[in-house]
């Protein structure tokens, strides 16, 4: 009954473990990210902000309504004198009026002025949405760069931990040896030195594996800390030629898509301020009802009125001080300034994308020389080993051989994980980020 029991524990602790150790996949943490990020939901806001804005709502194409009423009381003492000097004198003198209306206008030309900011609304839009994917392109860098740093720190770790039981293994080797004579005590306090130097390397690995979990948490929209691990596992697209790359990142790089959006916008804004120059025509129409009762002092007692009116009204600003030729001036230096703009950037794209491309490949290249150092490593550390066993090799050279393999595999690991990160990069100034599998 009660190995029944410690069965029944062991089992549920290994059941809890398995299900805190869940495998985060990037398919998964890239699904999470898009909902939850805090950077992804202010950008989609502003992009229904200008959704809004763009719609005919928004553009003065329709006419504005309005109704008005009001009420008024008048209480005084009044005293008149007529042209045959008859007087008639009122103390406590009341007028009462009311008045109701409901009043259209509709401006029918404004010099094309309101047809130019409803098309530049519409380019609002659009750059809104390449800022929000512009945010959602930086924030899938920063996922994954921050994934395959855990994913990094865990292959990192594995290899720390065995060497530490190797380490281990070793110290407990030297202190039989020490005490049947075999050795001497400098032996065994250097195997002592190792395996602390060993552990202090691991638990400094596991403290950044923490640190990197958290961050992550952070870019996933995560309250809570969710213990997880990753998927270490990497694989390369296949990258086509540098020319084509520069054509597709000068079709689709989101800086250019919006340098040109706001090419568009300063073009709009050189037409509105054109606008000014031009009259605008404007109809307004109202129906409106009014009563007023008098005292006896006045001609009327009562009086009531009700009706139409309309009419159309033209406006034409001859000059206005030069304010808008000032704006059109200016809006013509911005439309140059965008121009320059759009230019630099193609020329940094340019660079930029060179230089990623030469370091992608050369981290390539160094990848295939690490992945064969890693064997050959492994190979002289197990001969090494051995030899060592046997008594052929000193502790020293032992050592060596373990310090040489770990650096290989962890200069592999690194490069392997630095290598996938400059891919993304590469797929960021293509504007293939979004539209490639990781």
């Amino acid at each position: 009954m009660k190995n029944n029991i410690y069965i029944i524990i062991l089992v549920a602790l290994l059941s809890f473990q398995a299900k805190a150790q869940q495998i985060l996949t990037k398919k998964e943490a890239l699904k999470i990210t898009l909902e939850n990020n805090y950077g992804i939901k202010i950008a989609n806001n502003n992009v229904a902000i200008a959704n809004n804005n763009k719609k005919v709502l928004n553009s003065k194409y329709l006419p504005t309504v309005s109704a008005s009423s009001g009420a008024n009381y008048r209480r005084d003492n009044q005293k008149i004198t007529r042209q045959d000097n008859t007087v008639t004198e009122v103390n406590g003198a009341v007028t009462k009026s009311y008045n109701a209306s409901l009043n259209v206008n509709y401006t029918i030309f404004d010099g094309l002025g309101r047809k130019y900011n409803y098309d530049q609304l519409k380019e609002t839009y659009n750059l809104s949405e390449l800022q929000a994917r512009e945010t959602i392109e930086n924030t899938y860098l920063h996922l994954f760069t921050l994934y395959f740093q855990i994913a990094r720190l865990s292959e990192n770790n594995n290899n720390l931990k065995e060497t530490l039981n190797i380490s281990k293994q070793r110290l407990k080797r030297a202190k039989y040896k020490y005490q049947f004579g075999q050795s001497t005590k400098l032996e065994l306090l250097n195997a002592e030195v190792d395996v602390n130097n060993d552990s202090i390397a691991f638990i400094n690995s596991k403290q950044q594996y923490l640190n990197a979990k958290r961050s992550l948490n952070i870019v996933l929209g995560q309250q809570k800390e969710i213990n997880y691990d990753v998927e270490t596992e990497v694989t390369f697209n296949q990258i086509l030629n540098f020319d084509a790359l520069l054509n597709k990142a000068k079709s689709n790089n989101v800086l250019l898509k919006k340098t040109e959006k706001n090419l568009a916008i300063s073009e709009f804004n050189i037409k509105i301020n054109k606008a000014s120059y031009l009259p605008k025509v404007g109809l307004s129409t109202s129906y409106g009802w009014n009563n007023s009762k008098n005292p006896a002092t006045s001609f009327l007692a009562e009086s009531n009125s009700n009706g139409l009116n309309a009419g159309l009204n033209l406006t034409w600003n001859i000059f206005d001080g030069g304010s808008t030729k000032t704006r059109v001036a200016n809006s013509k230096i911005a439309l140059e300034n965008q121009q320059i703009l759009l230019q630099q950037q193609n020329e940094t794209l340019e660079n930029n994308l060179k230089n990623t491309w030469s370091l992608y490949n050369n981290k390539l290249f160094v990848l295939k020389a690490q992945q064969q150092n890693v064997v050959s490593s492994q190979n002289n550390f197990d001969r090494t080993k051995e030899r060592y066993n046997l008594g052929q090799v000193t502790s020293i050279e032992f050592r060596q051989a373990q310090i040489n393999l770990i650096n290989s595999k962890t200069a592999y690991n690194n490069t392997t994980y630095d290598a996938k990160l400059i891919e993304l990069e590469l797929l960021q100034l293509t504007g293939d980020l979004l539209n490639t599998e990781i």
